[in-house]
């Protein structure tokens, strides 16, 4: 999975709704980031450990996060007593992670590396020394959609097959994706605000387009950011690979190395788990790592 070149800079400053606009990438604010997708942290905290307790192996082991982003999940889980660690594309989102684990008192354990190109040596120095095959992790977990960010087949069949090296046999991968359903027309925009302290923060997506052969959805996104000195809107355009549910089962099943044992919606609640249908757009699968 490459990284995105960032956008070009231009010395004129642009105004959408009397509001100075940045033409960034949202990921490379992760400040911002963190404060828009924190406000799920303690239902997706409290599904991740249910999930742990319903369908887990019943042994110690580490939570890790491709994708981890600012660490929000992994930090909650860290606060908990937990071993975790986690990996990210982003430099700056991997530092903002790292630094705020410093702050806290808790090993630096989040790397910067592709998530469709990793194994157990990356976390050499993280991951504790066992002269066990098995992998050390017993729940991964990718939960707001960050897995559609890998932009091909090849690449999502490497992603699981890097999964499979460092979760154990028996152990779990919980990966959230909002599919494409081809029975109903697709939800188009979505807007919702979050606030801390002195910072708000309202966010709109919507679809650019879609490409069903190339199976390419480009997405619109802006966050207008309020604080005490002023106000201004960042601008990015997402570009994330779609999966309609048959597709989706069709790349679980194509990897040999997992199964679906069971799927929800975001809703996170273990005992409520959904049937996947063409009309279905949310899901976490809960995937286990088979044992052979």
């Amino acid at each position: 999975m490459k990284k995105r070149p960032a956008k070009e800079a231009s010395d004129e400053e642009v105004y959408e709704d009397g509001l100075r606009v940045i033409e960034e990438s949202i990921y490379d604010h992760p400040k911002y980031y963190d404060l828009v997708f924190g406000a799920d942290v303690a239902a997706e905290t409290k599904y991740i450990l249910d999930c742990q307790h319903v369908f887990g192996t019943g042994e110690p082991g580490w939570f890790f996060e491709p994708a981890c982003g600012t660490g929000r999940l992994m930090y909650a889980l860290a606060r908990k007593g937990h071993d975790v660690c986690g990996l990210d594309l982003n430099s700056k989102a991997v530092t903002f992670c790292n630094d705020r684990f410093r702050r806290k008192g808790y090993p630096e354990t989040a790397i910067c590396a592709d998530m469709c190109d990793f194994s157990r040596a990356d976390f050499k120095g993280i991951f504790p020394k066992s002269r066990k095959k098995a992998g050390p992790v017993e729940v991964a977990f990718n939960t707001i959609n960050s897995f559609r960010h890998v932009g091909s087949e090849k690449d999502a069949r490497a992603h699981l097959e890097c999964m499979a090296d460092v979760v154990r046999p028996g152990g779990l991968y919980l990966l959230g994706v909002h599919l494409t359903p081809t029975s109903v027309p697709p939800s188009e925009t979505e807007s919702w605000s979050a606030r801390r302290g002195h910072l708000a923060i309202n966010t709109h997506m919507w679809t650019v387009d879609r490409d069903k052969k190339k199976r390419l959805e480009r997405f619109g996104i802006r966050f207008d950011v309020h604080t005490p000195s002023g106000s201004f809107r960042i601008n990015d355009e997402l570009r994330l690979r779609s999966y309609t549910p048959l597709q989706m089962q069709r790349l679980i099943d194509h990897s040999g190395k997992w199964e679906c044992i069971a799927t929800h919606d975001f809703g996170y609640e273990v005992d409520n788990p959904i049937e996947v249908d063409s009309s279905t757009e949310d899901v976490v699968y809960v995937l286990q790592r088979r044992k052979n």
